[in-house]
């Protein structure tokens, strides 16, 4: 699983935090979590449902709404400013190249993102997990004194344990609220989920959304569930229904990959400025920059690949030498790192290497000297040549010149040069 930090501004310019969760695969589809009300993005609920959809190849951000959690502004603008915050988190994920198609909103995030959708063409599906049929539902729990504040006044009030201010403003935007009509207009697929025994927000109110909206609609009963979905059981089986729901409405993006017959293909995934997916015979990975340089921070970099493949090696060529000699090496642990200050400079890969195992002072000396001859550093310490070329483009699969067995064989030839020296 990756999750990489993706902070965006509201609509007055006010920093809100957030997380995109990834799973280890290409992403497919994007979708935004809206969290519930006086939550934040690490609640259970947040954080479980939407590792659970990343791992299914849908990628999620969830944020913090503005005054919560780690995000700056005032708490308190009733629906509207969770709406505003709903549409600026997906308009800033589409700047990046991350459409969202599908909006997640758990209890009154579900009144927000049901609200929200319908200023995002993109959207094309909406699923609600414990949300309210109106935005007034909220007033049942909270002091009653707040419904006589006078204009312009705030009032301490106390809400699910946590203390926050609250004004009459807020009162009137929920109460201004047509939910109903929203719904009724919705005009994407929509699913609603939803524990009969939910103490917070009862049935009732799945059933009012259920019965406005037109299809294509679908209802799933999350059976024992909590109004938190504390239960991890719960909170996946939700992720799982969503998932395989979204399916059949989002435009998702071919999840197999077809590999090159011999060598490398990387292409760009349109995620970010510099994400790019590896392609191997064997496997499929994201290769990115961290976010410190404007990346999204969702793979490791081109030199740390490069670092990967010196340890690698080294670890091997040692491996082999040591079993050639039937010496009793247990592990190879190698830590590589690169640097590079100027284009002027040559660049300098620092390798530490620990040889685990019952070996004396020689052998540690003479595979450290193996660690030298090893392929991937006579590679990198020799001249290797480039040849760059046009792919093109009624070929975007098309072989290069690739043996995979080269490894294997400069491998022996360094242990076979050792052994007779």
């Amino acid at each position: 699983m990756n999750a990489t930090d993706f902070n965006f501004a509201n609509t007055h310019g006010r920093e809100l935090s957030g997380v995109l969760e990834r799973g280890a695969g290409p992403v497919r589809a994007w979708a935004v979590f809206a969290h519930c009300f006086t939550c934040d993005k690490t609640s259970l609920a947040a954080t479980r449902v939407s590792r659970a959809l990343a791992a299914q190849g849908i990628g999620v951000l969830r944020f913090d709404f503005t005054g919560l959690g780690e995000s700056e502004g005032e708490f308190g603008k009733g629906l509207s400013g969770d709406i505003q915050d709903v549409v600026c988190a997906a308009e800033a994920m589409v700047e990046q190249g991350m459409t969202p198609q599908l909006l997640v909103g758990h209890s009154f995030g579900g009144a927000a993102v049901l609200a929200a959708a319908g200023a995002l063409d993109t959207v094309r599906a909406v699923a609600v997990i414990g949300a309210p049929f109106d935005a007034e539902h909220v007033l049942t729990h909270i002091d009653p004194a707040l419904m006589d504040a006078p204009a312009g006044q705030r009032v301490p009030v106390e809400i699910g344990g946590r203390a926050f201010e609250l004004g009459a403003d807020f009162v009137r935007d929920l109460r201004g609220q047509n939910q109903k009509t929203r719904i009724e207009n919705l005009g994407r697929a929509l699913l609603v989920l939803h524990s009969p025994v939910d103490e917070i927000v009862s049935i009732d109110n799945a059933s009012g959304i259920f019965m406005a909206a037109r299809h294509p609609k679908s209802f799933v009963s999350l059976d024992h569930a909590n109004h938190l979905l504390t239960d991890r059981a719960d909170s996946d089986y939700a992720a799982a229904v969503v998932a395989a729901w979204a399916g059949r409405y989002l435009d998702l993006a071919e999840d197999a990959v077809e590999p090159p017959v011999q060598g490398v293909r990387v292409e760009e995934t349109g995620a970010g400025k510099f994400q790019v997916r590896v392609v191997t015979p064997s496997t499929t990975f994201l290769a990115d920059e961290p976010a410190s340089v404007g990346g999204l921070d969702s793979g490791p970099t081109p030199y740390d690949l490069l670092s990967a493949g010196l340890g690698a090696c080294t670890a091997m060529t040692c491996r082999m030498y040591a079993e050639r000699k039937q010496w009793p090496l247990v592990r190879v642990v190698v830590e590589v790192g690169h640097t590079a200050k100027t284009t002027s400079e040559r660049d300098r890969f620092v390798r530490r290497i620990a040889f685990e195992g019952d070996l004396d002072a020689a052998q540690h000396a003479r595979l450290l000297e193996i660690a030298d001859r090893c392929p991937v550093h006579r590679t990198l310490t020799e001249s290797a040549i480039v040849e760059t070329g046009h792919l093109a483009e009624d070929q975007p699969h098309a072989a290069v010149e690739d043996c995979p067995e080269d490894h294997l064989l400069r491998m022996e030839e360094a242990c076979a040069d050792a052994n007779g020296a």
